[in-house]
């Protein structure tokens, strides 16, 4: 029989059950579930001092009241500081979560050799690998002279101690799922040890003024407590984010307290570590060739920044009885809306045909924005005929339809006519930019505009 002081705590998305089970009703997680013993009820103390019951007078204040805005560390890389929202606070906690090897270290090694070299105090802490791992890296990034105080250490106690007793101006702690207190019997990475040593470092944090930055590898498999576990708890958190096969990297604001969110930062990789890209959509674009059916340059935003990137589909008939639809860089339950559109009110069958789209470069779409031009280019694909050369497309497109207007349509224009863009397919009624632009009202606007007719 389980102890009756005992829960079991899913080592996936933190949900706590009362008893065992193969299935974690929260998430769905098999195998997932972890026995664990509960802290004690607040208010009670099993041993050691009794706890002082005199308690603070609760200060209101008026929403008027002038506030100064927080002051910042800017690191000097214009893409970290631009998702940080300007740098980052003192006395705030950063989470950075991403994929293991996708490059979370060497990005914040770079951000914290630039502090130290700007006369800002620096620690590195790192639980995965030894220090002398961490100074070879160093070395090969060109920062081996950079004043940063660099520990290999698991013990959160420990670590306190270090840095309470000189506090830092920031401290990179490579990776919660590594640290553990004595205090639990949990082993290290569980949600309990997770959940305990965050909370820890962010009280420090707000004592003492460090701005203190978490690093959380995202697993596949769930059997590692993610980062999501300590979201709540962070003033932000930013994912970095990235295929392998690909050389850019981008650092993307899901949770920001002290600036905006959904900001993106692009970074390259390369053999000195991963330098900045101030113009993405030239990098998007790279290597793109004349104009082909099938394909359709997409203005969207990611945050307060235009981004290009080309958008790609292919039409095909079905090798076998079940058309596939596969999907990359954006929402698959989106495709099948365009697909239902497109068929319903435009007459374009699907129904015996593979549908394959990508956005190119690997980057992630999310906004509606880009409905018309995944419309563009399955249409585009269909009819093996290319889209206007030099043109870009970007509009939402409704259920029954109609083609309806985005925001920052302004912004869009402007950057695809730096970019040496002259057309523009959008909503009706969108001027501006310098660009030719052709109104789209409805999705069979769009089709009857590439429609080559009769062969």
């Amino acid at each position: 029989m389980p102890r009756s002081d005992a829960v079991y705590v899913c080592q996936s998305c933190g949900a706590v059950h009362a008893k065992w089970a193969g299935r974690c009703d929260d998430c769905g997680s098999w195998n997932s579930l972890q026995e664990e013993t509960p802290a004690a009820p607040l208010g009670t103390q099993a041993s050691g001092p009794k706890r002082s019951t005199r308690r603070s007078r609760l200060e209101l204040v008026d929403l008027g009241s002038a506030t100064e805005d927080p002051p910042r560390f800017e690191t000097g890389m214009a893409e970290f500081d631009r998702v940080a929202g300007g740098g980052l606070v003192p006395g705030s906690a950063v989470l950075v979560g991403g994929d293991p090897g996708i490059g979370k270290s060497t990005l914040l090694l770079q951000a914290a050799a630039r502090l130290a070299r700007a006369g800002q105090r620096a620690v590195y802490i790192s639980g995965e690998e030894a220090a002398d791992q961490v100074r070879r890296r160093a070395r090969r990034l060109g920062l081996a002279d950079a004043p940063v105080a660099l520990a290999a250490e698991t013990s959160l106690e420990s670590i306190l101690d270090g840095l309470k007793s000189d506090p830092p101006a920031i401290a990179v702690l490579d990776s919660i799922q590594t640290l553990w207190s004595d205090q639990l019997a949990a082993a290290p990475g569980t949600v309990a040890q997770v959940r305990a040593c965050a909370q820890e470092l962010v009280r420090f944090a707000k004592k003492r003024g460090t701005a203190v930055i978490l690093v959380g590898h995202v697993t596949k498999d769930g059997q590692i407590a993610g980062p999501r576990v300590v979201e709540h708890m962070v003033d932000a958190v930013l994912y970095f984010e990235g295929e392998r096969s690909h050389q850019f990297r981008i650092l993307r604001a899901v949770k920001n307290r002290f600036g905006p969110t959904d900001e993106i930062g692009v970074f390259e990789m390369g053999d000195a570590g991963l330098g900045e890209v101030a113009n993405p959509s030239a990098l998007f674009l790279d290597g793109r060739g004349a104009a082909a059916p099938g394909t359709a340059v997409f203005a969207g935003m990611e945050g307060t920044r235009p981004v290009l990137t080309e958008i790609q589909a292919l039409v095909a008939p079905a090798a076998f009885g079940t058309p596939r639809r596969a999907v990359v860089g954006w929402d698959s339950g989106r495709l099948a809306m365009v697909l239902a559109v497109l068929e319903a009110r435009c007459g374009i069958g699907f129904g015996g045909k593979d549908v394959y789209l990508n956005v190119a470069g690997g980057l992630k779409i999310a906004e509606p924005a880009a409905d018309l031009a995944v419309a563009a280019a399955l249409v585009s694909s269909a009819f093996d005929v290319a889209l206007p050369a030099e043109s870009v497309v970007f509009g939402e497109i409704a259920l029954s339809g109609d083609v309806r207007p985005v925001g920052r349509a302004e912004a869009r224009l402007k950057e695809a006519a730096k970019l040496g863009f002259s057309r523009a397919i959008a909503p009706a009624g969108i001027e501006g930019g310098g660009l030719e632009v052709t109104g789209i009202d409805t999705a069979h606007t769009l089709v009857a505009r590439l429609d080559p007719g009769p062969q």
